[in-house]
């Protein structure tokens, strides 16, 4: 199995990316996960904005995901520490990520992470956080 159908069995594996629906597009190396709008996701009605939590989640998955794809990982990587930088409301419809792994090290990954919805130069959110690679014995 390639590793983007194993990415693909990871997200479907999470129950957290199953309740949010969300999918990876993989094109050549580059990987865009799709948050696809539902109106469960709206977190303040009268803007009609996404709700933080979930727009953080989907970032974390997403830079999960990187790590996932770039390593021979047999399991999701572990949070060690996340922080999101809340740039704009996100409105409701379709919101996209992208991360980049800065430093991928035997024991901790550091990644990057942004999400835009309608321009992708002007995101609505970002990630900076690392991960636990090491397997366990």
């Amino acid at each position: 199995m390639s590793r983007a159908g194993e990415l693909q069995g990871f997200l479907e594996r999470t129950p957290f990316a199953r309740f949010l629906g969300m999918r990876c597009e993989i094109m050549g190396d580059e990987m865009t996960t799709v948050l696809p709008f539902q109106e469960k996701f709206i977190g303040n009605a009268a803007i009609n904005a996404l709700h933080g939590g979930c727009t953080g989640a989907f970032l974390e998955l997403t830079a999960m995901a990187q790590v996932f794809l770039l390593t021979d990982l047999q399991r999701p990587p572990k949070p060690v520490n996340i922080t999101i930088d809340y740039l704009r409301s996100a409105k409701g419809e379709d919101l996209y990520a992208r991360a980049i792994v800065h430093k991928l090290g035997r024991r901790m990954a550091s990644v990057r992470a942004e999400a835009w919805q309608a321009e992708r130069d002007k995101p609505v959110a970002g990630l900076q956080a690392h991960f636990l690679v090491a397997e366990s014995t």
